[in-house]
């Protein structure tokens, strides 16, 4: 590396930070700006699949965010009223191997990395909210603008002011909270769902342990519309657990600790891609640049690889070059996995009543036909295309 570059962060989330750290790894001076007092995740549980697995060992956290997540073996779906199986995903399919889900809640993951960001010198300047990035410099709300920076990274999420993304609104979204594991005879290597028709999916995912704590954890979810929340908090909560034990009696123990509202949180999601994720001095990575359900639970893992991708780039180009590398490394790994978000998310999350017959009755027995199984193995991994193909080292 020729330069060091002074690079600005915009959001202390998982993409952010590991950016930073591994441009921190670089050489490079590195500053985060989020808008929170303290930096802190917001969600429950999530899924680092295989290649975000390798992203965690790049920067150094991979080992202790094994250490407080669960390993993941497999993904099994139901249908409420037969009980017959409509989803059956495994992570290897060889008896000895290596690959799994790491399934984790967000605080832990963010610690973690956090850990690893302070550990590189990453500087973190709180209570930022970027408003615009105009002239190499960031504007905030309240604070005087910080600058020129040689590149400016944007990792600010969904809401990102500096994205020009326009995504379209998903017509259902979810309910999302964490509670303590119950042994109910559900396997703790496996992410189980039960759907009615596509207008209910209830989850539970053993999301092992929050920091400093060795409570193992469950993640849960209920699906809705994405204007119904309001409606659900009119309806008291044993009325909710009464079709909870109606449609999934396996899982009550898990849900009936659910004794207040508040205690779940509403995610609502849309769907969009950037075509051109970076313009000068500025790159766009996670859900700024594109925006999904997370039907596929490839989120953060798509985060962390774009932070990978940017730096590998930056490493091995000029920064005018190393922009345009970036997006070529990413587009195709992207964009099939955007076409399969929105190819999937219908069948599970919809008011339809023709795709869920098709998916039971017609996609369901397909996906057991060899070679669909190893198929569906590495879509769900995340490798069923190089996540960064024409990233190759330099000699």
């Amino acid at each position: 590396m020729a330069t060091s570059l002074n690079v600005a962060i915009a959001g202390a989330g998982i993409g952010g930070l590991t950016a930073a750290t591994l441009l921190a790894h670089q050489g490079h001076n590195i500053t985060v700006f989020d808008q929170f007092d303290r930096p802190r995740p917001v969600g429950s549980g999530l899924v680092i699949q295989p290649v975000g697995q390798a992203v965690l060992d790049e920067i150094g956290a991979g080992d202790a965010a094994r250490a407080k997540g669960n390993p993941l073996r497999r993904m099994l779906g139901h249908e409420a009223d037969r009980g017959r199986r409509v989803l059956d995903v495994t992570y290897d399919h060889d008896p000895d191997g290596t690959n799994f889900g790491l399934a984790i809640h967000r605080a832990a993951l963010f610690d973690v990395i956090h850990r690893a960001a302070c550990g590189a010198g990453v500087t973190i300047s709180s209570m930022h909210r970027v408003i615009a990035c105009k002239d190499a410099h960031l504007h905030f709300d309240t604070q005087a603008p910080q600058g020129p920076f040689d590149l400016v990274v944007d990792s600010s999420g969904v809401s990102s002011p500096l994205s020009p993304i326009q995504a379209k609104p998903l017509p259902y979204g979810a309910i999302w909270g964490t509670v303590p594991w119950r042994d109910c005879g559900l396997p703790q290597d496996q992410l189980t769902q039960t759907y009615r028709r596509a207008d209910r999916m209830i989850g539970v995912m053993p999301s092992g342990t929050l920091p400093d704590s060795d409570v193992q954890q469950a993640a849960i979810f209920w699906s809705m519309p994405r204007d119904a929340y309001d409606a659900w908090r009119a309806v008291p909560l044993k009325d909710w657990h009464a079709e909870i034990a109606q449609l999934w009696p396996e899982a009550v123990p898990i849900f009936e600790q659910i004794t207040s509202h508040d205690q779940m949180t509403m995610a609502r999601y849309t769907h969009g891609t950037l075509r051109k994720p970076y313009t000068e001095g500025l790159a766009i990575i996670g859900d700024a640049a594109h925006k999904a359900s997370p039907q596929l639970g490839q989120g953060a893992n798509m985060a962390m690889l774009d932070a990978s991708a940017l730096a590998k780039a930056i490493a091995q180009y000029p920064l005018h070059d190393a922009l345009p590398a970036y997006a070529m490394a990413r587009r195709w790994h992207v964009r099939i996995y955007q076409a399969m978000s929105w190819a999937f998310t219908p069948q599970y999350q919809s008011d339809s009543r023709i795709l869920p017959a098709l998916r039971d009755h017609l996609l369901f027995p397909v996906s057991q036909i060899p070679p669909v199984p190893r198929i569906l193995t590495r879509l769900v991994r995340g490798d069923m295309i190089p996540p960064m193909a024409s990233l190759t080292p330099r000699d």
